[in-house]
């Protein structure tokens, strides 16, 4: 498939907000158990929340340059019925406005207590808007990742690792960010925030080396005998029947040679996984603003490679019929 700019921006800018937005939450949580002190709640997760806004809208501006019709884009959400994009188009803006409300209600000190619980623990409104805002992040990641997933016929695509791939990798950058806004905010939580990233950024490791590894060992279903009908046992294609190229061959073909897919994939792999280990490891431990924010522009520009790579690397069954242009 041909990555869009558009598209990567999308994914990866949201990928961070919520898991920016997720990382706000669990120390909130962290904090109520009185495991981890109290950070300010205006600097930490006012500013926090602001942040985590700017990304989920970025990715949200970056979706309308890949819309021939952008003024159509409202009727995107009327199939949420059977549609993960539709889906999407609507968890988006509930979860912007979840974070506008978490972020708003910590600036003002709005915490109404709504529940006590049995240890004696107050469950108070800017907690249940955390919670709400972590049930649709986790949602947001499974509809971003089932538009590809849910397609059968790109089987690089079509595996649970896809959803799996998207929440981690997001999650990982999204803590990842929060190590280095710690970091100048509240020193306190460095530690326990680049551990989280850590975590998650080896655990998306973990997964996303099982898709390639599983990628490598698909064979294809179809042939270029099946495709065109014709069983000769040796067929090659030197045209694909008109002087230049149609939408089937700009829409679903990268037009890289295998090169430089190897080349994206040790990139990616690089700087979205192995040099961010090892920033966070040292800057964790130092509590070294720079390196978590080196750690943050260096894993970020290698999922930039990585989303790119994830859309190249889906080849589309009818590439099989269009395998020259001229």
């Amino acid at each position: 498939m041909r990555p869009d700019a558009s598209v990567l921006l999308l994914t990866t800018l949201i990928g961070v907000g919520q898991g920016l937005f997720l990382a706000l939450a669990t120390v909130q949580l962290y904090a109520l158990g009185r495991l981890l002190p109290e950070p300010d709640a205006h600097t930490f997760y006012a500013h926090g929340s602001l942040l985590a806004l700017v990304f989920l809208a970025g990715g949200l501006v970056a979706s309308f340059f890949h819309l021939g019709r952008p003024e159509r884009a409202w009727r995107s959400a009327t199939m949420w019925r059977t549609s993960w994009l539709s889906r999407e188009v609507i968890v988006l803006p509930a979860m912007m406005s979840v974070v506008v409300l978490y972020g708003v209600a910590h600036l003002v000190a709005w915490k109404p207590v709504l529940a006590v619980l049995p240890s004696g623990l107050a469950i108070d409104a800017t907690v249940a808007l955390g919670v709400v805002g972590t049930v649709l992040a986790f949602a947001l990641f499974l509809c971003t990742a089932m538009i590809y997933a849910c397609l059968p016929f790109l089987r690089e695509w079509a595996t649970p690792l896809t959803v799996a791939n998207y929440t981690l990798l997001g999650g990982a950058s999204g803590f990842t960010l929060a190590a280095a806004f710690s970091a100048w905010t509240a020193p306190e939580l460095t530690r326990f925030l680049a551990g989280w990233a850590f975590v998650l950024t080896l655990a998306g490791m973990a997964s996303r080396v099982a898709s390639l590894y599983r990628n490598h060992r698909l064979k294809p279903r179809s042939t270029l005998q099946t495709a065109i009908g014709i069983k000769h046992p040796r067929i090659v294609q030197t045209s694909a029947g008109f002087m230049g190229g149609s939408f089937n061959t700009h829409e679903f073909f990268h037009g890289r040679p295998h090169s430089a897919l190897r080349s994206v994939k040790w990139v990616f792999l690089l700087a979205a996984f192995a040099i961010p280990l090892a920033l966070l490891a040292l800057g964790g431990s130092t509590g070294s603003a720079p390196l978590l924010v080196a750690a943050f522009i260096v894993q970020y520009a290698g999922l930039l490679a990585e989303r790119w790579f994830f859309f190249a690397q889906a080849n589309h069954p009818q590439n099989l019929y269009y395998q020259a242009v001229a």
